[in-house]
């Protein structure tokens, strides 16, 4: 069996099936979900590049791969699911987007997230806006994704269908990312929505929805930091979060075509009726909902992603409601090569699901095995404190810090799939059973506090290692619009945090 496995940044999952989207053309995926398998409750196992993709590249839980933020992932010449595959006969390439091992990413990004703690509030991210380019020729936007899925293409034209053993190829993409926004200065994030008007064309303004908004006061402490430091608690108007949701979509059109491209090839080389294609990504996209963008966040348009899978042996025009999480891809990618998988890892295959069942079948022994549960954290930046999300069947539990300095949320999504509203308080059986349920697989509580050591022990070693300069180079990060009004109050809260 031949393996392709797709991965995408910041797509929502609930772009990939019926009625999650009307809002914008995607006949790739279409393709895929009528050739294969796709399932409705996939979930992120950290709503960040780095941590998400240390998790889907080591099948194990972010607590214990330790990949706390976007600089801390997994240590490198960390055995992954494509290196066990290489050693058992199969070639292997990868192009684009990796980013799961550590030392990556800006200053900004790692001492955000280790300053978390600290007594302040300063905007970290451009305020989202969004920018037309080109005409309606202009197809190449995102150009560097292109090229990476035409070395993607070339090689499956040139090289793939000469091999005499089986391969897996990789291609990382880091569309539908937003751009970098130079209006607000070279450290100020990626906060700009950019397309042409010929994938803008493919979305249907008509549907595009403009979420609702809780008033900022009612806002839960940790949702009202994010969007503060995320620059989302000024005003927008409707046309402006309309404008940057459709973008947003346009630019999951421009990913669509790549995965277009790649199917093309396995097609055009007669490929494709013996390789299983997988379409996933790391984490998915707010777009304005909850007044956010970008991820970092526990609810839906951040923590759900979309999973499809086609192939030998997949089932076709299949919906598997079962939740599932990027930890799963690991023991799958070895399943499907008949590579033993080992014993230690927090996922499990989705062949079982992936292989379906007739309506009057039991289901099979491995499906039985599989928990009713996934577990999604998040440690990094843009928020406060860490999170733990539980995800089992139609509730969504997120607890923060030790339990207790901060409230939890508790969702009903059979019931409430926007999330508008929290319902712990008035339900706190289902809590406390959920706490427990949450607990029995983390010790929450103490991987916070262990971030929490982590943050300052990091963040005194960084700023030793900048002697006289750290005053200027920490008034002149991605806050650097807000801290250069009030420097010194900011460094000292700094020291008092230390």
């Amino acid at each position: 069996v031949l393996l392709n496995c797709l991965s995408v940044c910041l797509q929502d999952g609930r772009l990939t099936f019926h009625p999650g989207n009307q809002t914008v053309d995607l006949p790739s995926i279409r393709f895929m979900s009528r050739s294969g398998t796709t399932f409705l409750n996939a979930y992120t196992n950290s709503p960040i590049c780095c941590p998400s993709r240390a998790a889907m590249w080591s099948g194990l839980f972010t607590h214990l791969t330790e990949s706390w933020n976007n600089f801390k992932g997994l240590d490198p010449g960390y055995v992954t699911w494509m290196d066990l595959m290489k050693k058992h006969g199969y070639y292997t390439q990868k192009y684009g987007k990796l980013d799961y091992t550590s030392g990556h990413h800006s200053v900004s990004n790692r001492v955000e997230a280790w300053t978390r703690d600290v007594d302040f509030l300063l905007r970290q991210e451009g305020r989202p806006m969004v920018n037309l380019t080109g005409d309606r020729k202009h197809m190449r936007v995102k150009e560097a994704d292109w090229k990476n899925t035409d070395k993607a293409v070339k090689w499956i034209k040139e090289e793939a269908i000469n091999l005499t053993q089986p391969f897996v190829l990789y291609l990382g993409l880091n569309l539908p990312h937003p751009y970098p926004s130079p209006y607000a200065g070279e450290n100020f994030g990626a906060s700009t929505f950019l397309t042409s008007p010929y994938w803008l064309q493919k979305v249907n303004y008509g549907a595009v929805k403009i979420p609702k908004w809780s008033p900022l006061s009612e806002m839960h402490p940790v949702d009202y930091y994010s969007s503060y430091t995320k620059n989302c608690t000024g005003e927008f108007t409707k046309e402006e979060v309309r404008n940057i949701r459709a973008f947003y979509y346009a630019m999951c059109a421009e990913t669509d075509g790549m995965l277009g491209e790649i199917i093309s090839a396995l097609r055009h080389t007669k490929l494709l009726q013996k390789t299983v294609v997988i379409f996933t990504a790391d984490h998915g996209e707010l777009a304005m909902e909850h007044r956010q963008f970008y991820k970092m966040s526990m609810y839906e348009g951040s923590s759900h992603v979309p999973l499809i899978v086609m192939g030998p042996g997949v089932k076709k025009e299949q919906q598997v409601p079962n939740v599932v999480s990027l930890v799963d891809i690991y023991p799958t990618m070895l399943d499907t090569a008949r590579i033993p998988v080992p014993q230690n890892l927090s996922g499990y295959s989705l062949i079982p699901l992936l292989r379906g069942k007739a309506d009057n079948e039991v289901p099979a022994p491995e499906v039985l095995l599989r928990p009713p549960w996934v577990l999604s954290e998040f440690h990094g930046c843009n928020v406060n404190s860490s999170s733990y999300m539980l995800r089992t069947g139609r509730w969504k539990y997120i607890a923060y810090a030790d339990g207790h300095s901060m409230l939890p949320q508790l969702f009903d999504l059979s019931e409430d799939p926007d999330e508008l509203t929290d319902i712990a308080v008035k339900l706190p059986g289902v809590v406390r059973s959920l706490d427990r349920m949450l607990r029995s697989v983390v010790n929450y509580p103490k991987v916070s506090s262990a971030v929490q050591e982590y943050n300052k022990r990091e963040f005194i070693t960084w700023k030793q290692s900048l002697g006289q300069n750290y005053s200027n180079v920490i008034a002149n990060l991605r806050w650097h619009h807000d801290w250069l009004q009030e420097p010194q109050k900011y460094e000292n809260a700094i020291d008092k945090w230390l």
